[in-house]
C-alpha cells in the first residue's frame, strides 16, 4: 500500500502526532508537513514540505487545483489528512481521492491528552509517547528556552534569568531564529537541535514546541504551564516534570521562582541514580 500522511501545524503539534504518524506506516509512506518540521520525520520513505506540493492552492474558490498536485495525490491508495478537515471547499476539491480527514484538535472537555487523541484516531492504543532518536553527547549544561509561540505562555524572562543564577553549572540559553536573546544558541535544523538538547543535564522551558522536542529527544525536562492545560498539552516522557498554575488558564506569572526551582532541584536529585 502507498500511503500519504498530511500533518500541518507547528512544532509541538507535529511532535504530539508522531506516534499516530508512525502507527500509519505502510509499504510506502510519504509524509507532508510544514517546512520547519521536515527534519522530525525520520522513518518515512519520502517527506515533503506542504508549501512545495501546491496543496495550499487547492480549495480556493475560482482556482483550479494544480494538475501536478492532483496527479501526485492519485498515486496513493490511502491519504490520511489533518489538513483541510474544516474546509468544505478543500474537501470538495479532493472528492474522488482516497482521503480520510481527521480533526486537528482534541474536543474541549474530553479529558484526553492530545498525543493519545491523535493515536486513537488512527486505531492505535496509548499512552502515546513521542520519541526522536538522537545522537546524544552528554554535557554538563542546562538548556533554558524562555520563549514559545504565544506571549501568554511565556514565564517572564527576568524570572528565567533569576532562576539561572540559582542553578549549578553552566547555562546555555536557546532561542529560535526570530527570538531576541543575546548569546543564545540557535540551531535551525530541528533534528540537530534535538540532538544538542538531548545531551543537556536538564532542559527548562515554557509550553512550546521546543519543550516537546526536548522531551521527545529524551532530555530531562521541567516544563512551565499557565494558560494551557497540561492534562492535554504537556510534553510526554518519563523524565518530564510539569510546573503548572493552580488552574489552567491562570497567568503563568503566578508561578513563583521558588516553585520552579524546587522542581529543578527534584529533577536533579532524580538524575543522580541514572
Amino acid at each position: 500500500m502507498r500511503r500519504l500522511i498530511i500533518r500541518p501545524g507547528a512544532i509541538g503539534d507535529c511532535i504530539l502526532a508522531l506516534p499516530a504518524i508512525e502507527h500509519l506506516r505502510a509499504g510506502f509512506t510519504e509524509v507532508w508537513v510544514s517546512s520547519r518540521n521536515l527534519p522530525l520525520i525520520r522513518f518515512a520513505d519520502r517527506v515533503r514540505a506542504i508549501p512545495s506540493t501546491g496543496l495550499d492552492l487547492a480549495g480556493i474558490p475560482g482556482v483550479e487545483p494544480p494538475a501536478a498536485l492532483m496527479e501526485t495525490l492519485a498515486e496513493f491508495d490511502s491519504i490520511v489528512s489533518w489538513y483541510g478537515t474544516n474546509r468544505p471547499e478543500f474537501r470538495a476539491a479532493m472528492a474522488g481521492l482516497p482521503f480520510e480527514f481527521l480533526p486537528a484538535l482534541p474536543e474541549e472537555g474530553a479529558g484526553v491528552h492530545a498525543a493519545d487523541f491523535y493515536l486513537r484516531q488512527v486505531g492505535g492504543k496509548g499512552p502515546a509517547i513521542p520519541r526522536i532518536d538522537c545522537k546524544r553527547t552528554p554535557g554538563d549544561y542546562v538548556v533554558i528556552q524562555p520563549f514559545s509561540g504565544s506571549a501568554r505562555k511565556n514565564w517572564p524572562l527576568e524570572r528565567f534569568r533569576a532562576l539561572a543564577r540559582e542553578l549549578n553549572g553552566p547555562v546555555q540559553w536557546c532561542a529560535g531564529p526570530e527570538e531576541e536573546l543575546e548569546g543564545a544558541v540557535r540551531i535551525d535544523d530541528l533534528y540537530e537541535l534535538a540532538c544538542w538538547i538531548a545531551g543537556a543535564r536538564l532542559y527548562i522551558g515554557n509550553d512550546s514546541g521546543i519543550t516537546h522536542l526536548a522531551a521527545a529527544a529524551g532530555a530531562p525536562v521541567v516544563a512551565l504551564f499557565g494558560p494551557t492545560d497540561p492534562a492535554i498539552w504537556a510534553p510526554r516522557g518519563e523524565r518530564v516534570r510539569i510546573v503548572a498554575t493552580a488552574r489552567p488558564g491562570e497567568p503563568i506569572e503566578n508561578l513563583t521562582i521558588e516553585r520552579v526551582l524546587a522542581a529543578v532541584r527534584e529533577a536533579e536529585v532524580s538524575l543522580v541514580g541514572e
